[in-house]
């Protein structure tokens, strides 16, 4: 008994068993590597995506916290934003004062950003309450603005003069004396 086995099953036979040994040495020369490359990148990609959670939990954390701060204090923010107005200062405070003078000091070279001004007012009263009134009503202003000790005050018959000099907090400003000194003087006109 002979085998008879055609042409064409044999062309087909030869056909197969290539096609099979090129499809193992694909599954495992870059298959089988591949997949453990895949594994190792999925744990990592898996370890950011962790990482990317946890920033954004952070940033949206702390972005909460900035818009309750900025909403507490936003009168403080816009304080600090606007520019300091010398005539509209002492109209506004003018009415705790006899006579209220601003002028306008050299500023230090560590200061820069800030203004420096020397305030002379003199107050017809008994006691400085005045003073700590204006001190309560520049709290509730449209500046930040800080009183550096010592607060001079003398006293003159009836009359209490008092010197100190303040810090205008803000954003650099453009006021020059000159500036300061029309103001002062339109006021007491």
């Amino acid at each position: 008994m002979k085998l008879h086995i055609s042409r064409q099953s044999i062309y087909l036979l030869v056909i197969a068993f290539i096609l099979m040994l090129v499809v193992l040495l694909f599954s495992f020369l870059l298959l089988i590597p591949a997949g453990k490359e895949y594994r190792i990148d999925r744990m990592e990609m898996k370890k950011h995506a962790m990482e990317l959670r946890q920033h954004q939990e952070w940033h949206s954390e702390t972005y909460e916290k900035l818009k309750d701060l900025q909403a507490a204090h936003k009168r403080a923010i816009t304080a600090y934003e606007s520019s300091f107005d010398a005539k509209r200062f002492v109209k506004m405070n003018r009415s705790y004062f006899e006579e209220l003078t601003l002028s306008k000091l050299a500023s230090k070279p560590n200061e820069s950003g800030f203004a420096l001004y020397e305030v002379n007012a003199t107050s017809k009263i008994d006691s400085p309450q005045s003073f700590y009134t204006f001190l309560e009503g520049m709290n509730k202003g449209d500046w930040i603005i800080g009183v550096n000790f010592p607060i001079h005050f003398e006293r003159h018959e009836e009359l209490i003069l008092s010197s100190f000099t303040m810090k205008v907090y803000g954003l650099a400003d453009e006021t020059s004396e000159t500036t300061v000194e029309k103001a002062a003087s339109e006021v007491d006109k």
